[in-house]
């Protein structure tokens, strides 16, 4: 059972940068688009961004848009998240996923609160201080 694995989380001053990275646990992994998801406190799972392995195309939700760039490298199904100007409300745990179907803009509109998604990492959390 492949698995991904989220690194680069941790504690940071409102402003400030992080990079989340995302790679698969196994090396035979065909994916066609990843995604980043993230979940604060006492709230649901909300998409962040998404990138398509087939067009490079990539979706970014509207709360992180200026601020955060999704991007990746195909050939080893790995995928980073640049973070900047970050805000105290960007604090969640951030969940790296994967689909062998799906299209960027399939993770874009999906429900969160679905497993419909086939890979999820156990996320990596993002906390960012006032």
């Amino acid at each position: 059972q492949v698995q991904l694995v989220e690194s680069g989380g941790g504690l940071v001053q409102a402003g400030g940068s992080l990079r989340l990275s995302c790679a698969p646990s196994a090396d035979s992994f065909s994916i066609n688009s990843m995604g980043w998801f993230r979940q604060a406190p006492g709230a649901e799972r909300e998409f962040v961004a998404s990138i398509s392995w087939r067009d490079d195309s990539t979706y970014h939700a509207d709360s992180v848009k200026g601020r955060f760039t999704i991007s990746g490298d195909s050939a080893k199904n790995t995928m980073y998240l640049e973070m900047n100007s970050l805000k105290p409300e960007d604090t969640a745990v951030y969940y790296c996923a994967a689909d062998r179907l799906m299209t960027a803009q399939a993770l874009y509109n999906i429900d969160p609160r679905t497993s419909a998604v086939d890979y999820w990492g156990k996320g990596t959390l993002v906390t960012v201080s006032s």
